[in-house]
C-alpha cells in the first residue's frame, strides 16, 4: 500500500486492534507554516476484547483539558461507548510530531485544532474496519451494518461489540480515506461532556511528574547562580556532609547539586553548602536601568513590522495622543513545581516528566548523558500547569537531571523549588511601548504610530528563522501588527534588546502585553472622540465579523449602557490571538484604593466547539491567570538578582478575589476548533484598567496594578 495516505495495522500482544498510520499534513487552522514531511508509524488506538478504547493523546495534558477533548474527536467518528475510553500520554517520537509545526509539542493553543482531522481520521478508519469485520463474518454487504456505541448491528438481528471484532478487524486492509461525518451528525463533538480525567485527579491516583517513583530514587536540587550567567568558582562541602541523608554532591554545568535520600535531605544539605561565585562577564542588570534604556528606545523607530498607508501620517493629524506603557517581567509560576526522574543504565536510560516539548527535551537528555537518542525514552507525565515554562528551548531542568543521573548511574528526581524557579527561571519580557494615534478633520481615526520595545524570545531557538525577519521577532509585534482594527495609515516598529534575563513565552505570548496597550488606548480615543467605547470599536470592526460578535454579545450579556450601584463601573476590552476573538467585561470597585473584580462576562468565538465545559473552564482558568498578572504579577531585578522568590511576593489570585465569570459562545462559521488555552488571556487587562478609568478618570499605562493607590 501507499503509506502515505493508508494506515497501517497491526495486533497487540493481548488481543485487539491497534492502528498506525501514515497522513498528509492536516490543513493549517491558524497562522503557522505546516511541516513538509510524512508522519512516521504510530499508534494512537487501542480496542481490547473487554471493549474498553485506549486513545494515546500525543500532547501534555496540563490542565487544559486534552486528554477529554482528543479522545473525543476519535471517539466521534468511531462510534464507540464512551463510557469505556480511557487515555495515555504519548511518549516522546517523531510519530507524534505536531501537524503543522513538525516536532512534538504543546503550545500556541494548537492541541486540538491540529489533531481534528487527524484524530477522526484514525477513528473513521478503526470503524471501517470493524465494520468490515463484521461484514465478513455474517457474509453480508457492509453498507447494511450499523453502529452505535461500540456494537455493530447487521441484518436479522445479529450483533457484535468491538471487542469481539477487534482481532477480525486488525488483520484486515485499512482505508486510505475514510470518510468523516458532517457536523450536524455530530453527537459527542459540541455535547458538555464530563473530563475523563477527573476521577483519578479527585481521589489522588493520577501520576504527576513529582509522584513518579522507582526503587532506591534519590532526589537532587541544585544550588543556581544568583546572577544570570555566572559560574562557580568554588565552594565548600563539608557542613553538607554533615547533613543526614545526604548522599552525593555533584558540579554540574549550572551549579551545584546536592543529591539526599529524599527532598528534604538533599534542600537541608543544599542550605549548608557555601559557595564563591565568578560573575565576571555577567551584566548587573536592574529593571530601573532596562526602564529607562527602554523608554529612551522608544522615542525613536526601529525595524518596520508593519506600514500601511502614509508611514508621515502621524504628522498631519488634527489631534494626537501620545502615550508610554510599560509592563513588567512575569514568571509562569505553576503549581507543580519543575520536576523531572531519569533512570539511567549506562547504555541507555528513560525519563519521566511533564513535558510540553518532548522531542527537544529528549535529543538534549541524550546529549547530556551521551547516548544515542534512539536508547533514550521519554515518557509523558501529568503536570500542574506549565503556561510555557515546561517548554523551553535549553531543557534547562531536564538537562540538570541527565547530568547528574549519568554521574551517578542511579535512579534520580531533580526538583526545582517554587524558589528556584522564581528566581532562576525563564520570564515573560518587560515591554515598554509608545504610541501615537491622531484623528483626521472629520474625527476619525486617522493615523497610529507605535514603537515597542522588548527582547526577541525566538532569537536562538529553532523557530527563530521562520519566525524572527529582519530583526523583527513576530511573538513581539502580535496584536498590533495584525491588528483586526481597520487604520488606515499604521506604522509598527520594534526593537530588540539583549538584557542577559532568559526569556520565554509566556500563556498567550506577545499578546499578553500588545492587547493591554491597544485596547487601553481604543478606550482612551473612544473617551477624546466622545463616543462610547463599544460604540467607537464596532466602527472600526466592520470588516471583521467575528470581532464584531464577540463584541456585541459580552456587551449584551453585561448589560453594558445599564445601570450599576454606586461605586462600581464596567470595562470593555477585545482581542483575537490564535485565530480565536475574546472579549471580557470587567465590573470593578476600589476597596481602600485597590481594585476588586466582582464579575467578569466573557464572549469567544473559538470555531467548532468540541468539549464546550473544557472551553468554560479554560476562560475561568484564563481569568485568573490574566487578572493575576495584571493586578500583582511582577518580577524585578536589582543588581542582576531576581528580588521575587514565592507567593508571598509574587502573589496569585486567591479564592477570595476570584470574580464570578460567565463564558458565552459565538456560533461560529468557522469549520474547524482554533484556539482556547491561551486566547482568554490579553483581554482581561484592559478590560478591568478601562474600568478603572471609568472609577477614577486616571489611565492606567503601567503593570501591575496593584502598583498604584487608586484613590
Amino acid at each position: 500500500m501507499n503509506r502515505r495516505g493508508f494506515l497501517k495495522s497491526s495486533t497487540a500482544l493481548t488481543g485487539g486492534l491497534v492502528l498506525g498510520f501514515y497522513l498528509p499534513m492536516a490543513k493549517k487552522s491558524f497562522a503557522q507554516a505546516p511541516a513538509k514531511k510524512v508522519y512516521e508509524p504510530n499508534a494512537f488506538l487501542k480496542i481490547d476484547k473487554d471493549g474498553s478504547i485506549t486513545v494515546m493523546v500525543k500532547h501534555l495534558e496540563f490542565g487544559q483539558g486534552v486528554a477529554t477533548a482528543i479522545p473525543m474527536l476519535l471517539a466521534e467518528e468511531l462510534d464507540c461507548d464512551w463510557s469505556k475510553v480511557k487515555y495515555a500520554l504519548a511518549p516522546a517520537g517523531a510519530a507524534y510530531v505536531h501537524t503543522a509545526f513538525g516536532i512534538q509539542i504543546t503550545g500556541g493553543s494548537s492541541s486540538t485544532s491540529n489533531s481534528w482531522l487527524q484524530m477522526r481520521q484514525v477513528g473513521a478508519s478503526a470503524r471501517a474496519m470493524l465494520v468490515q469485520a463484521a461484514a465478513n463474518q455474517w457474509k453480508v454487504n457492509p453498507a447494511d451494518c450499523k453502529v452505535e456505541k461500540g456494537v455493530i448491528t447487521g441484518p436479522g438481528g445479529k450483533k457484535a461489540t468491538f471487542g469481539q471484532l477487534a482481532d477480525a478487524a486488525s488483520r484486515l486492509p485499512v482505508p486510505g480515506d475514510p470518510s468523516l461525518k458532517d457536523r450536524k451528525n455530530f453527537t459527542l463533538i459540541g455535547k458538555p461532556t464530563r473530563r475523563i480525567d477527573a476521577e483519578a485527579k479527585g481521589n489522588g491516583t493520577a501520576k504527576f511528574g513529582m509522584d513518579m517513583k522507582l526503587p532506591g530514587l534519590l532526589t537532587a536540587v541544585v544550588a543556581h547562580p544568583p546572577v544570570f550567567g555566572a559560574t562557580v568558582k568554588s565552594y565548600d562541602a563539608e557542613a553538607v556532609k554533615k547533613v543526614p541523608g545526604v548522599t552525593h554532591i555533584v558540579e554540574i554545568a549550572n551549579g551545584i547539586a546536592v543529591v539526599g535520600q529524599s527532598f528534604w535531605a538533599a534542600k537541608k544539605g543544599r542550605d549548608a553548602l557555601t559557595i564563591e561565585w565568578d560573575f565576571a562577564g555577567t551584566t548587573p542588570t536592574s529593571t530601573e536601568q532596562l526602564s529607562k534604556q527602554f523608554r529612551d528606545l522608544a522615542t525613536r523607530p526601529g525595524p518596520i513590522a508593519k506600514k500601511v498607508g502614509d508611514a508621515d501620517a502621524i504628522t498631519k493629524a488634527t489631534g494626537v495622543i501620545t502615550a508610554e506603557y510599560e509592563v513588567p517581567f512575569l514568571a509562569h509560576a505553576p503549581m507543580e513545581p519543575l520536576n523531572c526522574t531519569i533512570d539511567y543504565k549506562g547504555d541507555r536510560a528513560e525519563i519521566w516528566v511533564g513535558s510540553q516539548f518532548q522531542g527537544v527535551d529528549l535529543a538534549a537528555a541524550a546529549t547530556a548523558m551521551k547516548l544515542d537518542p534512539a536508547n533514550v525514552k521519554l515518557n509523558t507525565m501529568l503536570a500542574g500547569g506549565g503556561f510555557g515554562r515546561r517548554a523551553n528551548p535549553a531543557s534547562d531542568y531536564i538537562v540538570e537531571a541527565a547530568e547528574i543521573a549519568r554521574r551517578l548511574k542511579l535512579p534520580v528526581k531533580v526538583v526545582w523549588t517554587r524558589e528556584d524557579d522564581i528566581k532562576g527561571g525563564y520570564y515573560r519580557p518587560m515591554y515598554v511601548h509608545r504610541v501615537q494615534a491622531g484623528f483626521d478633520k472629520q474625527g476619525k481615526l486617522y493615523a497610529w504610530n507605535h514603537v515597542i520595545v522588548g527582547q526577541s524570545i525566538l532569537t536562538g531557538t529553532p523557530f527563530e528563522s521562520m519566525m524572527v525577519k529582519e530583526g523583527v521577532d513576530s511573538t513581539s509585534v502580535e496584536g498590533v501588527a495584525d491588528t483586526p482594527y481597520d487604520i488606515p495609515n499604521l506604522l509598527v516598529t520594534s526593537h530588540s534588546p539583549k538584557t542577559g534575563v532568559p526569556g520565554l513565552w509566556w500563556r498567550s505570548v506577545g499578546n499578553s502585553h500588545t492587547a493591554f496597550v491597544m485596547e487601553t488606548m481604543m478606550d482612551e480615543l473612544a473617551t477624546a472622540s466622545g463616543k462610547d467605547p463599544v460604540e467607537f470599536r464596532r466602527a472600526l470592526l466592520a470588516k471583521q465579523p467575528r470581532m464584531l460578535a464577540a463584541l456585541n454579545l459580552a456587551a449584551e450579556k453585561s448589560g453594558w449602557g445599564s445601570p450599576l450601584p454606586k461605586g462600581r463601573a464596567r470595562g470593555i476590552a477585545v482581542h483575537e490571538s490564535f485565530n480565536t476573538t475574546c472579549a471580557h467585561v470587567a465590573e470593578i470597585s476600589l476597596v481602600d484604593g485597590t481594585v476588586k473584580v466582582h464579575r467578569v462576562v466573557s464572549a469567544l468565538d473559538c470555531g467548532v466547539v468540541v468539549n464546550p465545559l473544557t472551553v468554560e473552564a479554560q476562560i475561568q482558568s484564563a481569568v485568573v491567570f490574566g487578572l493575576s498578572a495584571a493586578l500583582y504579577g511582577a518580577i524585578t531585578l536589582k543588581d542582576g538578582k531576581v528580588e521575587q522568590s514565592n507567593f508571598h511576593d509574587y502573589p496569585v489570585l486567591r479564592m477570595s478575589e476570584m470574580p464570578k465569570v460567565e463564558v458565552h459562545l459565538v456560533a461560529s462559521a468557522v469549520e474547524t476548533p482554533t484556539g482556547v488555552g491561551e486566547p482568554g488571556v490579553p483581554a482581561i487587562a484592559p478590560a478591568v484598567a478601562n474600568a478603572l478609568f471609568v472609577l477614577t478618570g486616571k489611565r492606567a499605562r503601567e503593570l501591575p496594578l496593584a502598583k498604584t493607590k487608586w484613590a
